[in-house]
């Protein structure tokens, strides 16, 4: 039976694709892309030629299901990727992934980078718990709201941010708690990358540039973090 292959790709540095993401990328038949321009770099990058692209992405992912799915009743294996990282996680893909399971055809997810996954290694984060939140809602009275919620419950959580939101997220989770502590991660694993930790309002003062791709941590309060500690040491 034919399969999908879910193909986690690069963050930012080509060199981080898996050996069986490559080897995945080569053998498919079909590579569905979020982007095609972008991955055609990336298949350039790799040397994988004379592929058949198609575009798969947030606005027409639902037409693009059904394309793919009489792909694979053709006896084809296609291999979807984002722009970049996992798809599905923030990105396109979930969808797809629901409509050719309904259809009957096997999953294989290809597992490799992930901005929150990186963030989180770099953090140094102790606790056991931490939600993936992704990005916030450009809609001012939403965006607050969800992120009280978060605060409220006192772990570490994840957003992604545009450079157009960065600040006047930051700015918000000034006003809505002041002595948290969180690292932010700029750029990740590019050339330019950069993290910096702190309140909301150091991490403010410390960002020289808006420019790049950003991913956030917030960690719990101090109180629960020396709990989550103590219960990482025993």
């Amino acid at each position: 039976m034919s399969i999908l292959y879910i193909v986690a790709t690069p963050i930012g540095n080509m060199s981080d694709i898996t050996l069986r993401a490559v080897e995945t990328l080569k053998s498919a038949d079909t590579i569905a892309c979020e982007d095609t321009r972008h991955t055609s770099i990336l298949l350039n990058h790799l040397g994988i030629t004379g592929k058949n692209l198609i575009a798969c992405h947030a606005r027409n992912e639902e037409n693009s299901a059904n394309g793919i799915i009489k792909l694979l009743e053709e006896g084809r294996d296609v291999a979807y990727c984002s722009d970049a990282g996992t798809p599905g996680v923030s990105d396109p893909g979930s969808r797809l992934v629901r409509k050719v399971r309904e259809a009957g055809f096997r999953i294989v997810p290809i597992p490799g980078a992930s901005a929150s996954v990186t963030l989180i290694s770099a953090s140094g984060l102790t606790g056991k718990t931490f939600t993936f939140e992704g990005f916030l809602s450009p809609k001012s009275g939403r965006r607050q709201k969800r992120l009280k919620e978060l605060l409220d419950r006192d772990e570490a959580f994840i957003i992604y941010e545009s450079p157009f939101r960065i600040q006047k997220t930051l700015s918000e989770i000034k006003d809505l708690a002041p002595e948290r502590t969180m690292v932010l991660g700029r750029e990740m694993t590019k050339t330019f990358e950069e993290f910096i930790s702190g309140t909301a309002e150091e991490v403010l003062l410390g960002l020289k540039t808006v420019k790049g791709e950003f991913a956030l941590c917030v960690l719990p309060t101090l109180k629960t973090r020396e709990e989550d500690e103590e219960d990482a040491d025993r």
